[in-house]
């Protein structure tokens, strides 16, 4: 399949761009599936339904490395690669053994590669998600019937360090603003920097208005098309995790840095590949820009800001909690906020509203029930009372 030219046939109402990508994660999901026990088809099938086509990936991916692991580090089965695994084996698998894999094989483990001996290392993040996968996969093997007991509950717990809102990165207002000269004017860049600055400026600075604006994830900006904006509606189409579709309003900043990069920048379209001439933000090679040069330009320019190393600038999941603790600074609850972010649950939010200093002086100094006049009276009396001390 990858050696093949790929033609989209569309029918559906999602630009090309989006359907490509589904189409090669999907790829991705059914090479796994390939390699996994037949006894599983029935789970394939409910994640098909059930979850989005990124986690049934990760989710396959975790469960072809648990079953590479029974085959190469245990002797759960007798089989030789993990598709010849049988139901019976996986019958067998008691929680120990999960809980075996999960802490004492999956924290750190090796790799023989050419001359080379690769160390991998999980942390709890990482080896939660590994839990989760298997987790839904016994759990379903049960309730289809095809395993005797659910042993899910006897799954050694994985604690999570619970997020400290102190520890949350983000720019301040004052960094953003610094941020947003140094693209418009070059100041902070090295002379090689300058040469691409030269090309790409406008780029550059619609993308970090972007993602401050709105706190855009790295992939829903990066599948923008020409197409996703509709100005004379004053909005804008992205296209979110578990597919979801939502129109975006834009303000007069972000519709004058997104026209000025597109009419004075970015090539014509006629000069473009079919499969590009719609992408909004292009590489220098005239493609659709990578997730990597995104996340070197974004940390170039939060480096100047905070006056730091490249390496130690910021990645652009950084510029999406910038946007979060700015709106709430500016007094928008964090149910609004909430929205314009697509966080699945408030209490994510509630992380970034802990940045704004002093709430509760504000909101009381702000709400006064008395008047000037009882205002004034207090006053006088804390005078008199100063005077006689």
């Amino acid at each position: 399949m990858e050696n093949k030219n790929i033609k989209i046939n569309n029918k559906s109402d999602k630009p090309d761009n989006i359907v490509l990508r589904d189409h090669k994660i999907i790829e991705k999901c059914i090479s796994y599936e390939n390699k996994l026990p037949t006894f599983m088809k029935d789970y394939f099938i409910y994640l098909k339904g059930s979850v989005a086509v990124s986690t049934r990936s990760a989710y396959l991916e975790d469960i072809h490395f648990f079953c590479n692991y029974i085959v190469d580090q245990t002797t759960l089965s007798k089989a030789q690669t993990p598709k010849d695994i049988t139901l019976e084996e996986f019958n067998k698998i008691k929680a120990r053994d999960i809980n075996l894999y999960l802490g004492d094989f999956c924290p750190r483990y090796y790799k023989e590669k050419e001359n080379n001996t690769l160390i991998y290392e999980n942390n709890n993040r990482a080896l939660a998600r590994k839990k989760s996968s298997i987790s839904t996969l016994f759990k379903f093997l049960y309730r289809n019937e095809q395993l005797d007991k659910n042993i899910t509950d006897g799954f050694n717990p994985i604690k999570l360090p619970k997020p400290q809102p102190d520890a949350i990165k983000r720019l301040d207002i004052d960094e953003v603003a610094i941020m947003l000269d140094a693209v418009e004017t070059g100041q902070g860049l090295t002379e090689k920097e300058l040469v691409y600055w030269k090309k790409t400026k406008l780029r550059d600075k619609a993308i970090l208005a972007l993602f401050v604006t709105y706190g855009l994830r790295l992939n829903e900006l990066r599948e923008l098309n020409i197409s996703s904006f509709n100005f004379s509606r004053g909005e804008f189409k992205i296209y979110r995790k578990r597919g979801k579709e939502v129109l975006m309003p834009i303000n007069k900043t972000c519709e004058y840095v997104v026209k000025d990069y597109i009419h004075h920048e970015r090539p014509s379209s006629d000069l473009l590949d079919d499969e590009v001439k719609d992408a909004l933000f292009l590489s220098l090679q005239k493609k659709r820009i990578t997730p990597k040069s995104i996340r070197e330009l974004v940390k170039k320019y939060t480096s100047i800001c905070m006056n730091t190393s490249r390496t130690n600038g910021y990645s652009p999941h950084k510029l999406r909690a910038t946007a979060a603790t700015s709106l709430i600074q500016s007094g928008f609850s964090i149910y609004d906020v909430k929205t314009l972010l697509d966080h699945d649950n408030v209490t994510t939010t509630q992380l970034y509203a802990a940045h704004k200093k002093n709430i509760k002086r504000d909101i009381v100094n702000n709400f006064e029930w008395i008047d000037e006049k009882i205002n004034d009276e207090i006053i006088d009396e804390n005078s008199y009372n100063d005077s006689n001390e």
